[in-house]
């Protein structure tokens, strides 16, 4: 066998790239699928320009409409991961005012041990009228209840208006906007949690820094720590966080890994203390993994302003005894 030359690989790179591959048969199939989606909403549309904005007008399309859900999720800009993770804290939560508002005694009483995904929900909306009631009133009447503006960011908070379904220039130019942004939004530094570790810090006059471990168990990868208090030639505090509002499998490989830097680190810094911020419904769902990940701490903190204050008392005794 004849192996290419260097010259003939990248000839070959060159001039038979397709620029950009796609997939026939599937871009046929999401075509329909964008087609279906466009029909679903023209026909939301004229039901509310004939019978007017309701709540029934609403449940009727989602109970009775294939992908009538989907609908409503197209219009806001609202995602089915974010609705997932909205029903979750429902189910977690027992604040009065949400729960009137969402019906929440008529919904299934199943013992929290994982998450509804959409199929689920799409399920129980067709065949449970008040919990097909209680999702449309999140988008009639969310932004009125406390807690969902409490909990909810703002980027998407503002997503739960009723006006969208006026179909107006603005409201459409809104969820076209926030479609477009939502990249950035998620990128952005200023909206990353360590941005609030990092004021902490400052606020006590710790000096950190970020920087690798060489982990002979880990397989001789470097590993970057988020904070390393006050340098990594004499750590007194290594800190790391995982916020999460989304679940992946990688998050079982991410807990394993904690506890190989947890030995490597108590082996060669005894008196370390390795801290773990770890948030978000993303973890909450994902229960089994999360007691893997926070095995390997000596201590662990939410983003949760009591947890804050915790993590700051911390630092207070550690800085006193400096």
């Amino acid at each position: 066998m004849k192996y290419p030359t260097l010259d003939e690989k990248f000839n070959t790179i060159i001039s038979k790239n397709t620029f950009y591959f796609y997939n026939e048969a599937f871009e046929e199939y999401h075509e329909g699928h964008i087609s279906s989606i466009a029909q679903n909403i023209f026909l939301l549309k004229n039901k509310i320009e004939r019978e007017g904005l309701k709540e029934a007008v609403l449940v009727e399309h989602v109970r009775t409409v294939e992908d009538g859900l989907d609908a409503i999720l197209t219009i806001t800009g609202f995602s089915k991961e974010s609705l997932q993770r909205l029903v979750t804290f429902i189910r977690a939560t027992n604040d009065k005012t949400l729960s009137i508002l969402v019906n929440k005694d008529d919904w299934p009483t199943d013992e929290f041990t994982t998450e509804w995904g959409l199929k689920k929900i799409k399920f129980i909306i067709k065949t449970n009228e008040k919990f097909a009631e209680g999702i449309v009133n999140l988008f009639f009447k969310g932004p009125t209840v406390p807690v969902i503006k409490k909990v909810l960011p703002l980027f998407e908070f503002k997503k739960l208006d009723i006006k969208k379904f006026s179909f107006s220039v603005e409201s459409l130019v809104d969820t076209i906007i926030r479609y477009k942004t939502k990249g950035s939004y998620k990128a952005s530094r200023e909206g990353n949690p360590e941005v609030i570790i990092e004021q902490v810090l400052t606020a006590h006059q710790l000096t950190f820094e970020k920087g690798k471990f060489k982990i002979p168990e880990a397989g001789n990868i470097p590993r970057t720590m988020d904070f390393i208090v006050p340098n990594k030639t004499s750590p007194r505090l290594i800190i790391e966080f995982s916020y999460s509002v989304t679940t992946a499998s990688g998050m079982g490989d991410k807990a394993k890994t904690e506890k190989t830097v947890r030995d490597y680190l108590k082996k060669n810094y005894p008196d370390v203390i390795f801290i773990g911020f770890v948030d978000g419904i993303g973890w909450y769902v994902r229960r089994g993994d999360l007691k893997r990940m926070v095995e390997p701490y000596d201590f662990v903190f939410t983003f949760h302003k009591d947890e804050l204050r915790k993590f700051e008392d911390m630092l207070t005794k550690i800085t006193e005894v400096k």
